[in-house]
């Protein structure tokens, strides 16, 4: 059976998966593309969390945790992927079609969440790559404008067709009824290349050292642990790199059970 036929086949649901179809796909370039499911009534989720999604597989489903791209209030959920030639689920994934059916699971969970956050004035979302995703999901949700002044998104790729999303951002989420007025107001967008000319290149370490990453902020050209919160999610390299500086600075990593200064997923960092 070919993967486009074993996509496209009938599947049954369980007790931990439901099964949604694809609505839209999109392919941003040769490395990354995104799609939307149709969201189950009972399915509940915090934005920024992530969930278990799959094709069938020998004997039992394939799954692998993705972070949802779309917000709480959505009626339908958006995910944000890498293409792999020969991943044993994404070889597979990148060839849905809008119609075709996956599993989906029934429990989201996740820590780069509001509620690991204690309260600050500035909430700096720090993503590499695909990482994007949770940081989708959270600047479309207006109760984190409610909890912090400013809502920093920096975007971290080596391509400049890599920033997914970038027009909408771009425009401070101009489309969005929900937050679109905050968004004016509170939001700002830094995307960043590091292996081809663009407006911002460099790391997001980079930023942090030269100030760049202050530039458009109001408030000191520095971290600080008394009014500053950050989430990240994306490469290994980075995370470890800014945690053991976030650390240094004074900053303690939160989770659902103790809130903190900063958060990470933990679930796909190990």
């Amino acid at each position: 059976m070919s993967d486009r036929i074993a996509a496209m086949t009938t599947l049954a649901p369980s007790a931990a998966l439901t099964v949604e179809t694809v609505r839209s796909v999109r392919h941003w370039n040769a490395h990354l593309f995104s799609f939307t499911l149709t969201r189950p009534p009972s399915l509940r989720f915090r934005s920024g969390e992530f969930i278990m999604l799959g094709l069938p597989g020998e004997g039992r489903p394939l799954l692998r945790a993705y972070s949802i791209a779309s917000p709480a209030w959505s009626d339908e959920i958006e995910i944000l992927s890498i293409k792999i030639a020969d991943g044993p689920l994404t070889s597979r994934l990148q060839r849905i079609k809008p119609g075709d059916q996956l599993f989906l699971g029934r429990k989201p969970t996740g820590t780069l969440v509001a509620d690991a956050l204690t309260p600050g004035r500035r909430l700096f979302l720090l993503s590499t790559g695909t990482g994007l995703a949770p940081f989708l999901s959270l600047i479309r949700d207006p109760d984190i404008y409610d909890r912090f002044g400013q809502v920093v998104l920096v975007h971290s790729v080596r391509r400049v067709d890599d920033l997914a999303f970038r027009e909408a951002l771009e425009s401070q989420l101009a489309d969005d009824p929900l937050v679109r007025d905050q968004a004016l107001l509170q939001f700002e967008y830094m995307p960043t290349v590091t292996r081809e000319p663009f407006r911002t290149q460099g790391r997001i370490g980079d930023l942090i050292d030269d100030g760049r990453l202050f530039t458009r902020v109001a408030g000191p050209a520095q971290l600080d642990p008394a009014t500053d919160r950050v989430m990240m999610c994306g490469s290994m390299a980075m995370i470890k790199e800014l945690g053991v500086r976030l650390d240094g600075l004074g900053f303690t990593e939160g989770s659902n059970t103790a809130p903190g200064d900063y958060v990470i997923e933990r679930a796909f960092v190990g």
